[in-house]
């Protein structure tokens, strides 16, 4: 799957240019079968959905067959042209993947959250297939168990706040191990128990991640940190929206809402309209976040991000094919009465309003059943 589409050619230096169409990513393709899976929970008309299946099973195909550089198992990356982006996930800085000690990992590159994504794509991939009555979904919930497995085996390390997954193996099938905010990105995919949920939670709300501003994406303990590093050490409002979400999804709303405050105060400083990204100084250093160097503003993911939590503090969720759409707002209580109009659900409006009393009122579609869980 593409990684950017731009008008013409970029040339950075004589070894380093980027072309009108790029493919140097590692992520693109799982997160497209699950972008397509969750549309089709969400409404996507059945017709449209069963024409990009052929393209789901190749995307799926892609993930066994082509995305393991290695033969180990694991989705990965190497740029073998010279002129690429050394790092090919989100954060694709040529120095955002490095040890604790601040060494930069060797590719090829496995990375934490694509295998997560690739577990996710696997399993939702298998329940397209089964709904649409095409072959290979008990293959591919078995292939998507034995990545789980392999990644237990292989990306757990320990320091002296205990285990936790490494951020990659590296060319050698070393981990990596320094500490980010890509702990939200497993969370709520299904690839990790309950037990190593809680310990990423816990993770994710000490203060060398959670800033008060939202999530660093290194650790202020590490050698590497660096307030305006590009992925060393500042904060991407999509990433902590990515770790809010992933929190609820894995039963851990308070970790979450500490997270959303963070972002909400420091909004503020912005005028409610989140750039890409901010330095990662931390709320102790200032009410306000200090704005990054040609950090884009308006910026796709920033704007999204605000759409994220907002799911996230409701709870809501939807399974059209199933019929059902839930509302089981979490730490949306704080910001209560809250009103939200003009979503989206089966191609018709949604409305859903919280009292100060916890009463839930939804307008929702004809034909969905509304599921509010332990809500009068």
């Amino acid at each position: 799957m593409l990684h950017e589409v731009r008008r013409g050619a970029q040339e950075f230096t004589d070894t380093f240019a980027l072309p009108p169409v790029y493919y140097g990513t590692v992520d693109a393709t799982p997160l497209w079968i699950t972008l397509l899976h969750d549309a089709w929970r969400w409404g996507l008309a059945p017709q449209e959905v069963e024409q990009l299946l052929p393209h789901a099973e190749s995307a799926l195909a892609w993930m066994r067959d082509h995305g393991d550089a290695s033969g180990d198992g694991f989705l990965k990356y190497i740029d073998h042209t010279g002129r690429g982006l050394a790092n090919q996930g989100w954060k694709d800085s040529d120095d955002a993947i490095r040890h604790r000690d601040g060494r930069l990992a060797a590719a090829p590159i496995a990375l934490w959250e694509v295998q997560a994504y690739a577990y996710e794509a696997a399993r939702g991939g298998a329940a397209l297939l089964r709904a649409f009555g095409r072959p290979g979904a008990d293959a591919w919930e078995e292939w998507a168990q034995q990545l789980a497995d392999r990644f237990r085996k292989h990306f757990w390390v320990e320091d002296e706040r205990g285990p936790y997954p490494a951020v990659a193996l590296d060319r050698d099938g070393m981990p990596v191990d320094s500490v980010t905010s890509g702990f939200g990105h497993l969370l709520g995919t299904g690839l990790l128990n309950q037990e190593e949920s809680a310990l990423l939670a816990a993770r994710l709300s000490a203060p060398d991640l959670d800033s008060g501003h939202g999530l660093r994406t290194l650790s202020s303990e590490a050698a590497g940190f660096n307030p305006y590093g590009y992925h060393t050490g500042s904060i991407w409002p999509h990433d902590t929206a990515i770790a809010v979400h992933g929190l609820v999804t894995a039963g851990f709303p308070d970790a979450a809402a500490s997270l959303a405050t963070g972002l909400l105060t420091a909004s503020a400083a912005f005028d409610a309209r989140l750039p890409e990204l901010f330095t990662g100084h931390g709320a102790e250093a200032g009410t306000n976040p200090a704005p990054y160097p040609a950090s884009c503003r308006p910026q796709a993911w920033g704007a999204a991000s605000s759409v994220l939590v907002l799911r996230s503090a409701l709870g809501l969720d939807a399974d059209v094919p199933a019929g059902t759409l839930t509302v089981a707002p979490t730490f949306a209580a704080a910001y209560a009465p809250l009103t939200v109009t003009g979503l989206q659900v089966n191609g018709s409006r949604l409305d859903v309003t919280l009292t100060p009393d916890g009463s839930v009122n939804v307008t929702a579609p004809k034909g969905l059943q509304v599921i509010t869980p332990g809500r009068p």
